[in-house]
């Protein structure tokens, strides 16, 4: 059953590809400039071997994926926001005041309204078309009001739904964050096997392995404050759209429909009352004088 859409898709998996040949790009020629082999205690001088272990690690490598996909992901949604925007300039409905929209002329501002948005699917034009098909059927400004309430409602749940990529990126980051705590934390203690060995060496290496544990948290921790702040602000602003798109339908379609005056009731017929029989007076009895 075909759907009429009112957005544009979200392109998430050529983005991907883009998101790992960008940090591929970046990834790569970082490695060669840091070198290949870790020294044993570098986390306190900032030299190119501490740069690789705090940013080029692999789950911070995963992290800058993860986060570089949701930017783009992100990026196209705003852009989508501000293309929906463009729908409420078009000038889809007459705006002038005192302007009442008969039944009859429903259907012609349906065609305009198709004329208007051929270049792409809009929220705003979809919730018009919807409502202005029920008001001609039906001829009723509460159908049209229930229609267009719904029809929000329905895209918001497709707005929250086409975030399900985002929203498991952004719970991703962290994750990938404390997993390389954990292998950190395991290195450190798995040193304890080798105390024997040289005490100034032991030393450096579970150093080493203890910087690597929180240098993953951080990294992950910092993207993940960042991704989310971008991600809530879009969806304040794809929410703000349908709002929107909700309020201009009630100020410039429902509040100008016009109902038909229903036909006067005709009024009842009341039996006029009957007339009761006069009862028969009684005599009057006249004292016989003695």
């Amino acid at each position: 059953m075909s759907m009429t859409p009112t957005h544009r898709p979200t392109r998430e998996w050529p983005l991907l590809i883009l998101t790992l040949a960008l940090i591929g790009a970046i990834v790569i020629p970082c490695l060669n400039w840091t070198g290949g082999q870790e020294p044993a205690n570098t986390y306190i001088t900032w030299t190119p071997e501490r740069i690789r272990r705090l940013l080029l690690g692999p789950e911070q490598v995963l992290s800058f994926i993860c986060f570089t996909w949701a930017g783009f992901i992100l990026l196209g949604r705003y852009g989508e926001v501000r293309r929906q925007r463009k729908a409420f300039d078009f000038g889809l409905l007459p705006t002038d005041e005192g302007v009442r929209i008969l039944p009859e002329d429903a259907r012609p501002l349906q065609r305009k309204i198709e004329q208007l948005t051929t270049r792409g699917p809009y929220i705003l034009a979809n919730m018009l078309r919807l409502a202005l098909g029920k008001y001609a059927v039906s001829r009723s400004s509460s159908d049209v009001s229930q229609t267009v309430a719904m029809q929000a409602e329905v895209e918001q749940g497709r707005l929250v739904s086409s975030m399900a990529t985002v929203h498991y990126l952004a719970w991703a980051i962290p994750a990938l964050g404390f997993v390389g705590t954990v292998r950190g934390l395991g290195a450190g203690l798995g040193m304890s096997a080798h105390i024997d060995a040289e005490l100034q060496t032991f030393i450096e290496q579970t150093t080493g392995h203890l910087a690597t544990a929180f240098d993953t948290t951080f990294v992950a921790l910092i993207l993940s404050l960042v991704l989310m702040f971008v991600v809530h602000t879009v969806q304040r602003d794809e929410e703000q759209v349908v709002l929107d798109s909700q309020g201009y339908c009630l100020e410039h379609l429902v509040n100008r429909l016009y109902d038909p005056e229903s036909l006067p009731v005709a009024s009842a017929h009341v039996p006029e009352p009957r007339s009761e029989p006069a009862r028969p007076r009684p005599a009057t009895i006249t004292r016989i004088p003695s």
